[in-house]
């Protein structure tokens, strides 16, 4: 299948034409050997470091535009698919974390064949389940994914001369920006200890106010409520609210994503009884996709997932496949998660699939580990894969091309994550020192691993089961679901409609509504997955983005000449500094990582 882009011709003669197999061989060495794991280092590095990372899709756009920048405009594409393939790298380096988390639990470590066969079939079934969902979420609900746009506008900006001679100060000035705080932060204290990241606030001026601040509200809240929990035992003394915070927020995305889909299967059955007022409209060629073949593959890779769990990992059929059967589940709420927040919780998924397998009977750590990974490897790859699909949407990539490249980039990442695993823990042996029983050892200072304390402590959970975080998981599905049907009764009212559009006062009452009084699960959520300090980071950039776009709307109503046709509209001047700032951020923890690894090779 050709792309949008295959017939124009290169501006330089060596570079092959768009299209041709040659195209796409250098599209492909150069994302799997060069970007993939430049990207699998920075993932690698930060899960390991901070127990989070930044997707690998704004960096590799950056790095992969220069690749394409000699075939103009259209040189989009081929970045896009550059991208899209080192992102799946990169994702699957970051699963790095789970023979970490095997070494702390003292668990014996399967062969590394073994992990990486296992590693690519659940990567392989994750992209077909977040595949499915993209008409949805992409396509209908047409989610933010901010760096899904962040990418979009600097594909857009650095392939395009007359975009990116308006863009580049706003671009350049973020990844400076950005580059130089993640470059700061090891080395000071202060940085640390105020929470402050450019890529939260770079994510929190692409999503703007409503979401941003709505995220500060919960984590204020959850700090309000702390001395409670710790007076009811839901905490210890001293412990963080997000330490039982994220049980909650998943719960609300939980309540949220029943109604949610009680919607979409309602409106799917009413279209079925409806055939003819449901008259299907054209798909553009690059959004078609062949919807038989890509439930067959999902069933095919679903099918080797259990088959490899169970026939060489020895994890239960029971258990593996429950875990299948969720990932259906949470591709879709984190992925909704990950278009309106640009926040994706994988880890929270994995501890509440070790939750239910213990409800059903699960009491052993090392099958928790191999049956939760399916839910940690898919959620992130599915997500990735929505993520990627909305930049497509907004660049008009073919979408089955960008299937393939991620497919690509599975099974490279899958080797990457065993050997950075590897590399790493011996390396930083430090990195090896179980920090759940034995809390900041010698040497661990920058080396948080906070995904991997997560895991330790769920699956140690399994032989000493805690009743209040069922509790806690039950009443956050309780307040996602009123919340979200009081949103969507409010939101849907012709009258408060009329109000919002026509008052100055229906306007101001919406925003608190949206930010403070009654926020969307999605969005607030992310204040009970973080530390308050970094929630307010994110509503500040959010804060200072509306801020900027309601004056530039007042500058462009009273002078309409301001109005540039040429540029795209969500290719905002915040966006492109929220942009600069998340991939300065990967920069940042790109150039650390390979400096501390070099640093112990050569010493």
């Amino acid at each position: 299948m050709q792309s949008p882009d295959a017939h124009s011709a290169p501006a330089w003669r060596w570079l092959p034409a768009i299209g041709s197999r040659s195209y796409y061989a250098l599209l492909i060495a150069v994302a799997i050997f060069i970007l993939g794991p430049l990207g699998g280092i920075t993932a690698a590095y930060m899960n390991f470091s901070l127990g989070f990372f930044v997707g690998g899709q704004v960096l590799a756009g950056i790095l992969g535009s220069a690749v394409t920048y000699g075939y103009g405009a259209n040189g989009k594409h081929g970045a896009n698919y550059m991208q899209t393939l080192a992102a799946s790298v990169a994702g699957m380096s970051g699963m790095a974390v789970l023979v970490q988390a095997a070494v702390w639990l003292g668990l014996p470590e399967p062969p590394a064949w073994q992990l990486i066969l296992y590693f690519m079939c659940i990567g392989m079934f994750g992209v077909g389940v977040g595949m499915l969902y993209t008409p949805l979420l992409v396509d209908k609900m047409r989610l933010t994914y901010p760096s899904g746009l962040a990418v979009a506008n600097i594909l857009r900006a650095l392939t395009d001369l007359r975009l990116l001679r308006r863009s580049i100060a706003q671009l350049g000035f973020g990844t400076a920006g950005g580059m130089a705080v993640g470059l700061a932060t090891p080395h000071m204290a202060m940085i640390d200890a105020i929470g402050l990241s450019s890529s939260t606030v770079g994510a929190g001026m692409v999503v703007a106010a409503r979401i941003g601040i709505a995220a500060a509200t919960v984590g204020v809240l959850g700090v309000l409520l702390t001395p409670y929990l710790v007076g009811i035992g839901w905490l210890e003394p001293g412990a963080p609210f997000r330490k039982i915070g994220f049980i909650l927020a998943l719960g609300t995305i939980l309540g949220a994503a029943i109604v949610d889909i009680a919607l979409v299967l309602f409106q799917a059955v009413k279209r079925l009884r409806n055939p003819e007022a449901n008259e299907l409209a054209q798909v553009e060629a690059w959004k078609k996709q062949d919807l038989r073949k890509l439930f067959m593959w999902v069933a095919f890779w679903g099918t080797a997932v259990v088959i490899v769990a169970t026939q060489v990992l020895n994890v239960p059929g029971l258990y593996a496949g429950a875990a299948v059967s969720l990932v259906v589940l949470f591709v879709m709420i984190n992925g909704i998660s990950v278009g309106i927040s640009d926040s994706n919780p994988i880890s929270s998924a994995f501890v509440v699939t070790v939750f239910i397998l213990a409800a059903l009977g699960l009491k052993d750590p090392s099958v928790g580990l191999l049956a939760g990974s399916i839910l940690l490897i898919s959620t992130s790859v599915g997500c990735d894969m929505q993520q990627d699909r909305s930049t497509g949407w907004r660049l008009g990539s073919d979408r089955t091309m960008q299937f393939r490249f991620q497919v690509i980039g599975i099974l490279m990442g899958a080797v990457l994550a065993v050997v950075l695993a590897k590399v790493f823990m011996a390396a930083y042996p430090v990195l090896r020192i179980d920090q759940y029983s034995n809390p900041h050892p010698v040497g661990a200072e920058g080396w948080g691993s906070a995904m991997t304390y997560k895991f330790a402590g769920a699956l140690r959970g399994l032989t000493n089961p805690k009743s209040h975080i069922s509790t806690a998981l039950q009443i956050g599905i309780g307040i996602g679901l009123i919340t979200e049907i009081l949103r969507k009764l409010i939101k849907r009212h012709g009258g408060y409609k009329a109000w919002i559009a026509n008052s100055k006062a229906g306007y101001g009452f919406d925003f608190v509504l949206d930010s403070v009084l009654l926020p969307s699960p999605y969005a607030s959520s992310f204040g009970g997955f973080v530390e308050l300090p970094v929630a307010l980071w994110f509503a500040a950039g959010g804060t200072l983005t509306s801020l900027v776009q309601t004056m530039d709307e007042r500058r462009k109503r009273a002078n309409p000449a301001l109005i540039d046709p040429d540029i795209p509209e969500d290719m905002s001047t915040t966006s492109l500094v929220g942009g600069g700032l998340i991939a300065g951020d990967s920069l940042a923890a790109l150039c650390l990582g390979v400096y501390g690894l070099l640093k112990t090779v050569l010493s």
